[in-house]
């Protein structure tokens, strides 16, 4: 996706123009793809909450300091996590993505998460299963196979919602910042309550 290259962006409007674009994986046992819903921006150096805040470096880091659009992988109670770094290279700010809309490939994703139903893909670590993303794709980029984002396919969201991050406590005023992007009424949003709109949000 071309904006991914506007470095100029704020990482937190292009958490924004995620919601939408469709994210595909090629695997040999099959194609999945989803329409993102729902994204974290995570803001690097100032960003407690961030794993590069202070600028820290670790060898798992690593892809976080690349540029723009390249994924970084990393592993959270034996969930694989997927994010997109979303700055210039030495400028580690990312996006994680947390929910997907199945598109393609449903019934692979079904048999790899041996469910089906919304909570194929309502989570971070769950839409990484379900599509077979694992640690292999870390250093790769978003723009290209196998692990990439639709050039030509995307959905627009009727509303989008912002709220605190999931899972960040203790961390001063960023386990309160509205850093949490989701598609309004979307049923994949993970955590999701109240009513669900017949159309899933989209415009």
């Amino acid at each position: 996706m071309s904006f991914w290259f506007n470095t100029d962006l704020p990482t937190e409007e292009l958490a924004q123009q995620l919601l939408g674009c469709l994210l595909i994986k090629e695997t040999e046992e099959g194609v999945t793809s989803g329409w993102i819903v729902e994204t974290e921006a995570y803001l690097g150096e100032i960003d407690q909450a961030a794993h590069s805040f202070g600028l820290r470096k670790t060898p798992r880091l690593e892809a976080m300091y690349q540029s723009a659009g390249t994924i970084y992988i990393y592993h959270m109670h034996t969930h694989t996590m997927l994010n997109i770094v979303a700055k210039e290279a030495g400028n580690p700010q990312g996006i994680l993505i947390r929910a997907l809309e199945p598109h393609s490939g449903v019934e692979l994703m079904e048999q790899r998460r041996n469910m089906s139903g919304l909570g194929v893909t309502n989570g971070p670590g769950k839409l990484t299963k379900a599509m077979g993303i694992t640690r292999e794709d870390y250093g790769t980029s978003i723009s290209e196979p196998p692990l990439y984002l639709s050039s030509d396919q995307r959905r627009i969201p009727k509303n989008i919602i912002a709220n605190p991050r999931i899972g960040i406590p203790n961390k001063g005023k960023w386990t309160d910042e509205p850093l949490r992007f989701t598609v309004g009424g979307n049923p994949y949003v993970s955590r999701k309550k109240g009513t669900v709109d017949l159309d899933l949000g989209w415009q």
